[in-house]
């Protein structure tokens, strides 16, 4: 790592670049989206299941879902009336796990 001396020309993120990183971890801000995105780390889940683990209504899941989905975090698969949910890929995953294990850090 170099440390900052006199003459050291900085380049901040890019205005736009920034906004879509802060618009894109906010999703983690919530305590319940953590909790949904844990229970699909390995799994295709139905809503109903999501909201059943986590004592939610269904509706309440869903909203989170939806957030998360155009964040590209989560998609779904229809299967007759049943959508399950899944991680979007294993960009998600390794984002879970290295935030975990930053918490964890002692």
């Amino acid at each position: 790592m170099q440390r900052c001396s006199e003459g050291t020309a900085l380049k901040p993120m890019d205005d736009d670049e920034a906004k879509q990183l802060a618009e894109f971890l906010k999703v983690f801000g919530d305590p319940d989206r953590i909790r949904i995105l844990a229970l699909l780390k390995d799994r295709e889940v139905c809503v109903g299941h999501i909201a059943e683990a986590l004592g939610k209504t269904v509706s309440a899941v869903s909203h989170q879902l939806s957030i998360m989905r155009r964040q590209r975090l989560v998609r779904y698969v229809k299967d007759g009336k049943n959508i399950y949910y899944t991680l979007d890929d294993d960009h998600v995953v390794k984002l879970l796990d290295a935030a975990t294990d930053h918490i964890h850090h002692t």
